[in-house]
């Protein structure tokens, strides 16, 4: 059914929504804006939009142009487009692995008149379409493995052309999509095992593979026994075994090799005993999940030490041992900019009074460490305010995709959420030492038109959806 006029897209928008973004986009200008004072303040109105605040400035007006134009094209038109705007996405991420311009080492940029364009925003919003329109084809099931691998295509394609520029931090956000597929009904086997599978490839890049494998034991042995009527006795048995194993190896790590046999060759016997006493399907479950777990653990300690470049192992090392970096060197952004948020305090030093931030202690301040700003200014208040905002308009746009009529809308309302989600959760917990270093921008408040424009277009279109959801 058509629009019989404009006015009622316009006043059927989720008010709680639009006025978030705005607040978020206001917020935004006014932080780079401050980080950047001193270079606005030394030019005059003319060269004011040569400066990073004043290019800024115009990506938010033709943000709200295209935010607004949005809600005047028929909601019709963005699922009967959504593969056409996919297809024009993977294109440009294709032309520029070859015509882009390489900044700080990725060649993930466009450059047109003095502004940048990076595509893979663009692909995160065709991307969202693609899976949502695919997903709402009637002859879609996720319980059939050729829906999932489909569907995981469509978002793994982005993904590997993302990570040849290389982007490592814009194609992780494309993981988001697995919160939609999860609502969508796929397994959640899958999800234990990616969890599982995640938490010993990061113990691979701890520990030895050796320990990490002795942990796999271990742990084995406490679910096989766990169904055994003297369960306790076995439990404190192989909680006895793991502490002497701990303790030798702490003492002294040659003798990690030592532990890690006395402990494996029980366990293959106990195993083989289990299978003849009717426990044969689980011991060849842990069976398959050490074997698969040792494989994780050994590649990912090998890929460590002997792949990956020395400056991407001190990104790493910065994340999971900090203690070994140099404070002068790999570890100088994270203490910086632990500093400039431990030093606002619970209420701030107050707009443009930030020390460490208007004296460039903290680098990349206007992009990736962009909340050391905040908080550094408006202190705890701020940044909680700042953290509580994104907090409702997730649930916002989560309570959006349930009380849609359509399942396009549905899955769209889902596939943005999760990537603000993941935006703003990765980039504040890298600023804070939590998470990896990985250059993931925070949705509207960081510089860059590429990453404002894309949210906004997402953003309007989902109000768009949400704006028809009486007429369908």
């Amino acid at each position: 059914m058509r629009e019989r006029n404009t006015s009622s897209a316009l006043t059927n928008i989720d008010l709680i929504t639009f006025c978030i973004y705005l607040a978020l986009i206001g917020i935004g200008w006014l932080m780079v804006y401050t980080v950047n004072f001193e270079e606005v303040n030394q030019v005059g109105i003319i060269e004011f939009f040569d400066t990073i605040v004043g290019k800024q400035t115009m990506w938010v007006a033709l943000s709200l142009v295209v935010f607004f134009f949005i809600l005047l094209i028929d909601w019709k038109f963005w699922q009967t487009f959504s593969y056409l705007i996919y297809a024009i996405s993977i294109v440009l991420l294709v032309a520029v692995l070859f015509f882009g311009v390489t900044i700080k080492g990725a060649s993930s940029w466009f450059i047109l008149g003095g502004f940048s364009f990076q595509p893979s925003e663009l692909a995160k919003f065709g991307t969202c379409l693609a899976v949502s329109s695919y997903l709402s084809s009637y002859n879609t099931n996720l319980k059939y493995l050729q829906s999932q691998m489909t569907v995981v295509g469509l978002f793994i394609l982005p993904v590997i052309l993302i990570l040849f520029q290389p982007d490592a931090g814009s194609a992780l956000v494309f993981l988001s999509l697995f919160i939609l597929l999860f609502r969508e009904g796929l397994s959640s086997t899958y999800y234990l095992i990616a969890i599982a599978g995640s938490a010993i490839l990061v113990m691979g890049l701890v520990y030895h593979p050796y320990a990490v494998i002795l942990t796999l034991f271990l742990i084995a042995l406490m679910i096989l026994g766990a169904g055994m009527k003297s369960k306790w006795y076995w439990i404190g048995g192989v909680t006895g075994v793991a502490t002497a194993a701990y303790y030798f190896v702490s003492q002294n790590n040659e003798l990690l090799p030592l532990a890690f046999f006395l402990v494996a060759g029980p366990s293959v016997l106990i195993g083989i005993w289990a299978a003849f006493n009717r426990k044969g399907q689980l011991v060849r479950g842990l069976a398959y999940a050490i074997l698969l777990g040792s494989a994780i653990a050994i590649t990912a300690n090998y890929a460590f030490n002997n792949v990956l470049q020395p400056h991407q192992q001190e990104r790493i090392k910065v994340w999971l041992q900090p203690e070994e970096c140099d404070p002068q060197g790999a570890l100088y952004n994270v203490l910086q900019s632990k500093m400039a948020i431990g030093s606002g305090g619970f209420q701030g030093k107050g707009f443009r009074n930030g020390t460490m931030t208007s004296l460039n202690y903290v680098p990349e301040l206007s992009t990736d460490f962009i909340f050391c700003a905040i908080a550094e200014e408006q202190g705890f208040v701020g940044s909680f305010g700042i953290i509580g905002l994104f907090l409702v308009l997730v649930i916002r746009m989560t309570v959006i995709a349930e009380r849609q009529r359509n399942n396009f809308g549905r899955h769209y309302a889902y596939a943005v959420s999760g990537m603000l989600f993941f935006h703003f959760i990765i980039n504040i917990g890298m600023t804070m030492g939590l998470l990896p270093i990985i250059g993931i921008p925070l949705p509207f408040i960081s510089k860059g038109g590429s990453s404002l424009l894309g949210f906004t277009l997402m953003i309007a279109v989902l109000l768009k959806l949400d704006s028809n959801r009486f007429k369908i």
